[in-house]
């Protein structure tokens, strides 16, 4: 079931489903955070190694099924399925949003 996401969402679920760490980086302002898997990137750069390193742990692609929440601070849930432990789970992808591109994500 696709889901009409704004931009920037949509833009990285897009680049998120591909091996592109460049295209995963390029979603987020300069200075943005990532927390995921208990651990925090800060900066474009660290955010393209952890978008290269996730890639090279597991193979996986994410589908949004819900979106909701104010413009600037949206969440999506999206179902995972990959190669990691378990084989698929339902994520909750916390945004927040500062002209036009993604300055913090949480994942879990």
């Amino acid at each position: 079931m696709a889901i009409d996401l704004p931009e920037p969402l949509s833009a990285y679920f897009a680049a998120a489903n591909t091996d592109d760490a460049d295209r995963i980086a390029a979603c987020f302002a300069q200075d943005a955070r990532v927390h995921d898997e208990a651990q925090d990137y800060l900066g474009r750069d660290a955010i393209r190694q952890w978008a290269a390193d996730s890639r090279t742990k597991y193979s996986f692609q994410s589908e949004p099924l819900t979106v909701d929440g104010d413009a600037d601070r949206p969440m999506v849930t999206a179902h995972v399925t990959g190669d990691f432990p378990g084989g698929a789970v339902d994520l909750t992808y916390r945004f927040m949003i500062a002209d036009g591109a993604i300055a913090a994500l949480s994942i879990g």
